[in-house]
């Protein structure tokens, strides 16, 4: 998969903030040797907004990083620059979705957990109205018509030349869930295990039996990039979504998806009990 802008500014991030710790400069003393501010500079290492290449180049010069180092960090803020699919949509997205959007674009591969509703990539749009209308109290029928066009339009990575592979891990209560009502969540059914049989989707249901478990919280879903300090974690809240970085974080959940992989059904029982509920409904 190419790598798209999200992952060039936060690889430039982390990168500059490596070669700045390289020569034990502060964020003060690094923006005075540039003529930029402890604030703008901070900025540039937080992996998020724009950045001028010409900063890059000499803050480059100034930490000692070689040519490459450097002609690559300067590359790496041009290509920065470019915006996704979901900026030419007619209607705004709202604030709360353009973080995920711009992560999801870039991703390799996607672990969910889900314990409320079948994640978004593989629901049908009547399931995705029932949940939006339902999650979305104060919206109206317009405001969920446009977020359930978003969610369908992110499917679409799904078919990608070269797509991210998703496992989704999901409570047995998921698909028990009676959700836009019986005909909505039979297709739902039927839909989640046709995706089951994609190459790049594994699911696995993680079964009543278990009990307690690793992720009893809740929902979460961990993007992963090129490399592993540019993963990041997602967790649902409502009004938006709690987007989480740090290496601790990232370990914890890490550790946690692992164990509810093992505790689920495999991929065979699992196929089996989405059928066996589908028949039940």
């Amino acid at each position: 998969m190419a790598v798209g802008p999200t992952t060039r500014r936060r690889q430039l991030g982390a990168d500059l903030r490596r070669l700045r710790e390289r020569n034990g400069l502060t964020l003060e003393d690094a923006g005075a040797l540039v003529g930029v501010s402890k604030a703008t500079l901070s900025r540039y290492e937080t992996k998020e907004g724009m950045v001028k290449w010409p900063t890059v180049d000499a803050l480059c010069r100034e930490y000692g990083a070689s040519d490459e180092e450097r002609h690559a960090l300067v590359e790496l803020a041009k290509g920065a620059r470019i915006q996704g699919w979901w900026r030419s949509l007619a209607d705004p997205v709202p604030e709360s979705m353009n973080l995920m959007l711009t992560l999801e674009d870039e991703v390799l591969r996607e672990d969910h957990y889900a314990c409320m509703y079948v994640p978004g990539l593989l629901q049908t749009r009547a399931y995705a109205e029932a949940v939006h209308r339902a999650s979305e109290m104060r919206c109206t029928e317009q405001e969920v018509a446009h977020m359930v066009d978003i969610r369908m339009k992110r499917q679409e990575l799904l078919h990608r030349e070269e797509p991210p592979h998703i496992w989704a891990i999901i409570d047995e209560a998921v698909i028990r869930r009676m959700v836009g009502g019986p005909d909505t969540i039979k297709d739902q059914i039927r839909h989640l295990r046709a995706c089951a049989d994609y190459p790049q989707v594994t699911v696995q249901i993680l079964p009543f039996a278990t009990g307690a478990h690793a992720a009893a919280v809740g929902s979460f879903v961990l993007l992963g990039g090129p490399a592993p300090e540019l993963d990041v974690v997602y967790v649902d809240i409502l009004g938006g979504g709690l987007f989480m970085e740090k290496p601790l974080e990232l370990e914890r959940y890490r550790l946690a998806f692992d164990y509810l992989r093992a505790q689920a059904l495999d991929i065979s029982a699992s196929a089996a009990l989405i059928e066996r509920v589908g028949k039940e409904l």
